[in-house]
């Protein structure tokens, strides 16, 4: 325990020691480097993503947390080391908020993020719609042949798009492992009917988080997904199609791993960029031994 301590404690320091030796960039350059990766427009209309906290009193940019959920453990980790910006992929402000009090852990968040001069970015469906966002990534966990957004949104020239669609050629169950391993968790799943682990897979649809409503009635043989409702399980068990889900930010989390180097690279070194310890899915799978 002492040790784990001493060796906590020998790491904040650093990391410390290393922003107050990085140079920093302007909130207004780091956002707009973000929104070079991920352009807004790609974002769902009903999503809320971009800035959405920009502190009163502005500060170079030199510590950088990448999330998935900003929660309550986040936001504190955040404070603890020293973070300028948190780049949260779910939007913690969504609904409206009509007061910033103590009593809703959301806007706790909020005047944390205000009393600590912390700026907070939240991309969201952009990720998920750039190509080199979130369903590719999640796509990758597979052979892709001819990967296509299942809704393209063409922007300057580039398709980017809700859900990925690709061929492949494995069979259920290594189609399973190889999902697990790529997200290194387990994941639970649901067969369609006739199927079984050595069905072959040739036509896989992907949409990280909640994908129902883009997966729904797409011809495919599998679907990877973080949730689906009972109903949705069982249309898609009546069209014959199998479906993996991994819970909902478990098919989303990983790909901060990949975007933390890339980040560090657009900004050239000037940010440090880090990813939560304390960010994990709410809900964990039992896997019965």
């Amino acid at each position: 325990m002492l040790t784990n301590l001493l060796n906590s404690t020998a790491s904040l320091v650093f990391k410390r020691t290393l922003s107050k030796m990085t140079r920093g960039r302007t909130l207004q350059n780091v956002v707009s480097e973000l929104n070079k990766f991920a352009p807004l427009n790609l974002a769902e209309k009903w999503d809320n993503v971009g800035l959405l906290i920009e502190p009163y009193k502005a500060r170079q940019i030199r510590n950088i947390l990448l999330t998935n959920d900003l929660t309550e453990n986040v936001m504190q980790e955040a404070v603890d080391t020293g973070t300028d910006l948190i780049v949260s992929y779910h939007p913690p402000i969504f609904a409206p908020l009509k007061r910033i009090t103590q009593k809703n852990w959301k806007e706790r968040i909020v005047s944390i993020c205000l009393a600590e001069g912390i700026a907070l970015y939240s991309p969201h469906t952009a990720w998920d719609a750039v190509p080199g966002g979130v369903n590719d990534w999640l796509a990758s966990a597979l052979p892709c042949v001819d990967m296509q957004p299942i809704q393209p949104n063409a922007l300057g020239g580039e398709f980017g798009g809700a859900g990925r669609t690709f061929t492949t050629s494995v069979t259920l169950s290594q189609a399973v492992a190889s999902v697990q391993r790529h997200i290194g968790l387990d994941v639970h799943l649901s067969l369609g009917v006739n199927h079984n682990l050595e069905t072959p897979i040739t036509v896989v649809a992907v949409c990280a988080g909640s994908g129902a409503s883009v997966l729904k009635g797409f011809e495919a043989d599998l679907y990877i997904t973080g949730e689906m409702s009972h109903h949705d399980l069982l249309d898609a068990s009546h069209q014959n199609v199998s479906v993996i889900l991994c819970n909902h930010s478990n098919s989303e989390r990983g790909f901060l791993r990949k975007f933390e180097t890339k980040l560090y690279d657009m900004l050239k070194g000037d940010c440090e960029v880090t990813i939560s310890e304390k960010d994990k899915d709410p809900l964990k799978t039992i896997v019965k031994t």
